[in-house]
């Protein structure tokens, strides 16, 4: 299932990377990605799955999913477990690797945009983090097999990759022929032998680990109404190590259909260029193989939805009946044969990831054309209208704001997912007329064309529309306000497992990551997971700076505060720490007078230090200096 939210994907990828260095754990992870490169076997993974660098890094990394706030069968979520301090909650994890025994998976069954119902598996909470402790090492494993036209549920790549290549397939290569091959419900009929033999010839011989997945994988379900049905096929959505199943499973078609054509063996060795996206130019080979009469045929996949770009009608059949058997025998898989077809793109639209695209004449060739999907287009339509009448029935200032921001933000979501389609304008214009009708009749007088945007970005990208309009002083951002931006190739020397790769998708953190592992090595019994994990994230958002006086604290100056103290009310929460000189720190709680001239002098505190100074002061109930 693809969300218009995709386009977030980039930052939440660069925000795994950091956690990776807030734990010491990138040359880690480096490592078993260069070692997997090199067709290296891992014989002892546990020790790595089991570390206490690890367990905190999927703390980290699993807290900050909307998810960890859903319960599983036994009704606990990351709340139970921010409280408890840093060694008890590393000791439960590795008490459970021991023997792991996961409990029952809920199901729970959520409507599909068709009317029809999609089963989803909750893991429990504890059962989500070994699952992450998993993950997080079998990844870069698996990356280094899986072939580069898999875009779904893999770090550094996205539905802008799969459309960017399904355009070159359609206009470059001119492959007007295209395979739909619908697989009748993937995740639910993954044959599990099947997969453990997959994952045995990744180099992944670990038998523990394998015991400890093939359990994953068996774990009985809980049904809606109580029954508990046994698993014997299939990995349930929303299990954290779902998605890398499931690409491991379709690695191998990946690899067989490139087998069939831009891999296929030849004779003589032809000269390959490389560009400077790090892209093998393999011209004089495909010359080569044209010549040989084979059946020209390149595959795009995202997760399970996937297409075969070919040169005709014949190949096409052909290569339709090769597929449907090859993953029946070799994957025990089934194909819906109402929803797998053929489509001449000359004729008609093809349906990828909520697109639809074809190609049209162009003066001596053929060119792409795409546009949102019927089925997208009502769906957005819907969604917009949904939030435009619960805005109408608002009666308190902070549900208007929630409904705007909501409206809002589902208008950027689907500005940033279908801007890749040629013709987003004509859809968006369409969808506009719509829903600027229903805006007016729900919310009549309470609509404005003046008033004032305070973001600079959204006054950019929005400010010169004359669609835009505002409510309660807010703005509303226009729908059919948005220009096609073309869909741009994976640079292929990114890669989240390589130093060179991390350089080109950030500039390295501008601070000691030697004081910021000190930090994740720290130890106290008396302080929470929530607090200790939280600390290192304000660390790190501060630059390594005091709050007050803007200088670079070494660590022996690193204090931690709560803005709002605990016996107040106050929480762990991130937004309620702040990193400051431990000086400074003192001077917030100081009571006694001589105590905060002493500290005032020693740091020279101008007028708008100690206003900071003040405003911490308050938060903590005390009298401003």
């Amino acid at each position: 299932m693809v969300t218009i939210l995709d386009f977030s994907e980039s930052q939440q990828i660069k925000s795994k990377i950091r956690h990776n260095e807030y734990y010491d754990m990138t040359e880690v992870l480096d490592k078993l990605y260069q070692d997997s490169c090199n067709n290296k076997q891992f014989n002892n993974l546990m020790n790595l799955i089991t570390s206490d660098k690890n367990i905190l890094l999927a703390y980290r990394n699993i807290k900050k999913n909307t998810g960890s706030n859903t319960s599983g069968t036994d009704n606990r979520t990351i709340k139970d477990i921010e409280k408890l301090s840093q060694d008890k909650y590393i000791y439960y994890v590795k008490k459970k690797f021991q023997n792991y025994i996961p409990k029952l998976v809920r199901r729970i069954e959520i409507p599909k945009p068709n009317g029809k119902l999609r089963p989803l598996g909750i893991p429990t909470i504890w059962d989500r983090i070994i699952q992450q402790c998993i993950l997080q090492i079998l990844e870069p494993i698996c990356e280094a097999k899986f072939h580069e036209r898999s875009n779904g549920f893999r770090p550094n790549r996205s539905v802008e990759h799969a459309l960017t290549q399904c355009y070159r397939m359609m206009q470059q290569q001119q492959l007007h022929y295209v395979i739909d091959i619908d697989i009748k419900s993937f995740f639910d009929n993954v044959n599990h032998n099947k997969l453990l033999k997959q994952i045995w010839t990744f180099g992944i011989r670990d038998k523990k680990l394998l015991k400890i997945i093939k359990t994953i994988l068996k774990t009985p379900i809980q049904m809606p109404d109580g029954t508990i049905i046994e698993s014997d096929k299939g990995t349930p959505q929303s299990g954290i190590l779902s998605p890398l199943l499931s690409n491991i499973v379709l690695n191998e078609l990946d690899w067989w259909i490139s087998s069939q054509w831009e891999n296929f063996p030849i004779k003589n060795k032809y000269s390959c260029g490389i560009n400077d996206k790090g892209v093998l130019i393999k011209s004089n080979q495909y010359r080569a193989l044209r010549r040989s009469h084979l059946k020209e045929m390149y595959m795009v996949r995202y997760a399970d939805d996937f297409k075969i770009f070919c040169k005709n009608y014949n190949d096409a059949k052909k290569i339709f009946i090769a597929t449907k058997l090859w993953l029946k025998d070799r994957l025990k898989l089934d194909i819906s044969l109402e929803k797998s077809k053929i489509t001449n793109l000359r004729n008609n639209y093809s349906e990828f990831l909520g697109f639809k695209m074809k190609v049209i004449p162009k003066q001596n060739n053929y060119v792409v054309k795409s546009s949102m999907s019927d089925k997208s287009k009502e769906r957005v339509i819907n969604e917009l209208k949904h939030i435009i009448v619960k805005l109408e029935k608002v009666k308190h200032k902070k549900d208007e704001y929630k409904y705007v921001h909501l409206y809002n933000s589902t208008v950027w979501g689907i500005h940033n997912y279908y801007q890749y389609a040629t013709d987003i304008n004509e859809d968006c214009n369409k969808i506009s007329y719509i829903i600027n009708n229903i805006l007016k009749i729900r919310l009549g007088k309470r609509l404005s064309k003046y008033g004032k945007i305070e973001n600079g970005y959204i006054k950019r990208r929005y400010g010169k529309s004359a669609q835009i309009r505002y409510i309660y002083n807010r703005v509303l951002y226009p729908i059919g306000y948005i220009k096609t931006k073309h869909p741009m190739y994976k640079n292929k020397l990114i890669n989240k497992y390589t130093k060179e790769g991390r350089v080109l998708m950030r500039k390295e953190l501008e601070m000691n990551t030697t004081i910021m592992h000190k930090l994740a090595n720290d130890i106290n019994e008396f302080e929470s997971i929530e607090y200790m994990d939280n600390r290192i994230s304000k660390y790190t958002s501060q630059y390594g700076k005091c709050a007050v006086l803007k200088i670079v604290l070494e660590y022996d100056d690193i204090n931690c505060h709560h803005k709002v103290p605990k016996y107040l009310g106050g929480t762990d929460k991130y937004d309620n720490l702040i990193i400051l000189h431990k000086d400074i720190h003192k001077l917030i709680h100081a009571k006694d007078k001589n105590t905060i001239s002493y500290y005032v002098e020693k740091f020279d505190l101008n007028k708008n230090q100690i206003e900071k100074v003040n405003s911490l002061r308050k938060q903590a109930g005390l009298q401003p200096i």
